[in-house]
């Protein structure tokens, strides 16, 4: 059996949307698939491409409308289509990220990396590029429903909470595919974490897990005593001096994860803290270009990367790895009808660590 959704939702109409102007209004979902789902929306995470979105920094708010976004989305599966991937039945709790649709035929989507194919679709303010929902603009989880590709919307595991899967269906993945990319608690067994933040603070607690021995990096000792209690086993307070703050841990990690998103970063000053063969990883986006010399490249054999978001597969794992492990972000929750108090504390900077917005009308628990 299921249940005939209406799509309604938060919206962002214009460039003063994140300043506590969400309209709640009607909304046109994409066109139906059959390879499609409706999800009934429990929780949705704050992200701060929400935020960059709503605020006019991505663009004119006004050249999408009306933009539904969120995308760290869990809810209850409550129609299905007649070709669903991954088994999805009515009833089934699913997750929904950053990813909500790719083109299937390129290299990319046949090997499972869809997150790498050019004609993907973002969960909101993106136009589908396939079937009926050709041209329909995606709509994301400010809302109480969401229809989209079943490809895309991730079961959750058994002993998974599902208001603690919703900030790990962006932040989460996006620190857990680098990590698991580049072997932290085994070739990379010391991993620095940039960042005691949103993202920052789901990478310490997904390299611990992992088995690494990591050391948390921030600007100061305020977030010390949250970084050891999410299991960081040293600190790095970088103060105004950064080549004074890093000469006691020069050469003693493998791997940095930088998760903050600063108007410009000094990288270089960054490079003494790696090993031989070390990698500096960027998941947070630096507005001004990076400024380096070879030669500390060159003399250290290392490596600066950047990660994309993480495929459905990268999703599977990293859900089945947190139950193993027992992890779980720290959120606060908001009543998803105090959205519009909700992002601009957001906007001040005041979630330790992850917002999570709550339909409780639809099920959601505060």
């Amino acid at each position: 059996m299921s249940t005939e959704a209406v799509f309604k939702g938060w919206a962002g109409l214009d460039d003063k949307a994140c300043q506590g102007n969400l309209k709640f209004q009607e909304f046109e979902p994409k066109k139906w698939d059959e390879d499609d789902v409706d999800v009934k929306i429990l929780y949705c995470g704050i992200c701060g491409s929400d935020a960059s979105a709503l605020s006019g920094e991505w663009g004119p708010v006004d050249n999408v409308c009306p933009q539904i976004c969120g995308h760290e989305i869990v809810g209850e599966v409550t129609k299905v289509g007649t070709s669903p991937d991954n088994g999805i039945k009515v009833g089934q709790l699913v997750g929904i990220g950053a990813q909500s649709d790719s083109c299937r035929e390129c290299d990319n989507c046949k090997d499972h990396k869809e997150n790498f194919c050019p004609k993907q679709a973002i969960t909101f303010n993106s136009p589908y590029g396939r079937g009926n929902g050709k041209g329909s603009i995606s709509r994301g989880g400010f809302a109480k429903y969401w229809r989209g590709p079943s490809r895309f919307a991730i079961p959750l595991p058994d002993g998974l909470d599902p208001d603690i899967a919703a900030p790990l269906l962006c932040g989460g993945v996006t620190v857990f595919t680098p990590l698991e990319r580049y072997g932290a608690g085994t070739k990379a067994k010391n991993v620095g974490v940039i960042g005691v933040g949103g993202l920052g603070h789901m990478a310490i607690l997904l390299a611990n897990g992992m088995g690494a021995n990591v050391t948390a990096i921030s600007r100061s000792d305020s977030k010390k005593e949250d970084a050891m209690k999410l299991g960081a086993s040293n600190y790095i307070a970088m103060g105004d001096d950064l080549k004074k703050a890093f000469e006691p841990h020069a050469r003693s990690l493998d791997l940095i994860i930088c998760t903050s998103n600063p108007s410009e970063l000094p990288v270089a000053d960054y490079l003494p803290l790696l090993k031989p063969e070390g990698t500096f990883c960027l998941v947070g986006i630096v507005p001004k270009p990076l400024e380096i010399s070879t030669f500390p490249l060159i003399m250290g054999t290392a490596a600066i990367a950047g990660s994309n978001i993480g495929n459905p597969d990268a999703i599977s794992r990293m859900f089945k790895f947190v139950v193993e492990k027992n992890i779980k972000p720290w959120i606060q929750k908001w009543d998803m009808e105090e959205i519009n108090k909700a992002m601009p504390s957001f906007q001040k900077g005041d979630p330790r660590y992850r917002f999570v917005l709550v339909n409780t009308d639809n099920g959601g628990k505060l």
